[in-house]
């Protein structure tokens, strides 16, 4: 069975973005080398990306116009993509699906993926599978930057969640990439 793991980089104080929608200038303090290996080797070791509606729209803007021509472009174009969304039923992007039901679909994907499935942004959709007890692992990369402000990427009001450090890696900028396990059950 493939796991269904989270990816996000979030600041100290636990926003995925700014005040408005894709305001992400946080991350720029995070980039590095760290961050290119990590994102080149999702390319080799994901089965499927998972996105929300809003980050979709926001994925597929970016990486179907993209000037620089890399192993991380030429993955999130090639690999197959999950969308939920309710307001949305087809994708022109490459080897897209889009669903209203993500909940039972990632658990039959689960079941015939080979390698990790992968959610990238997407904090409501994330919510969502943690609460559909779907969700495996959870891997941040926390942002030595209080924001202030913004959207929070864990929403309040959910039931604990446990979790378990499996690594800790402290990047050169300063960043510090956690991988959890999620304890279902």
């Amino acid at each position: 069975m493939a796991k269904l793991c989270i990816w996000n980089l979030i600041t100290l104080d636990g926003f995925f973005e700014g005040e408005t929608k894709w305001d992400l200038q946080f991350h720029g303090r995070a980039w590095g080398p760290e961050l290119a290996d990590l994102s080149k080797e999702y390319g080799d070791t994901t089965d499927t990306l998972v996105f929300g509606r809003v980050t979709y729209e926001g994925m597929k803007a970016y990486w179907t116009t993209a000037e620089e021509e890399d192993e991380v472009k030429a993955f999130m174009n090639g690999l197959p993509k999950l969308v939920a969304s309710r307001t949305i039923t087809t994708s022109d992007w490459n080897n897209t699906t889009v669903t209203a039901d993500i909940v039972e679909d990632i658990s039959h994907l689960k079941q015939t993926a080979i390698k990790p499935i992968r959610v990238f942004g997407s904090s409501e959709l994330c919510d969502s599978l943690l609460k559909a007890g779907l969700v495996d692992e959870i891997k941040l990369c926390v942002v030595p930057v209080l924001l202030g402000r913004g959207t929070p990427f864990f929403k309040p009001g959910r039931d604990m969640t446990t979790l378990t450090l499996k690594s800790a890696t402290t990047t050169a900028g300063g960043s510090v990439i956690l991988t959890y396990e999620v304890e279902n059950g």
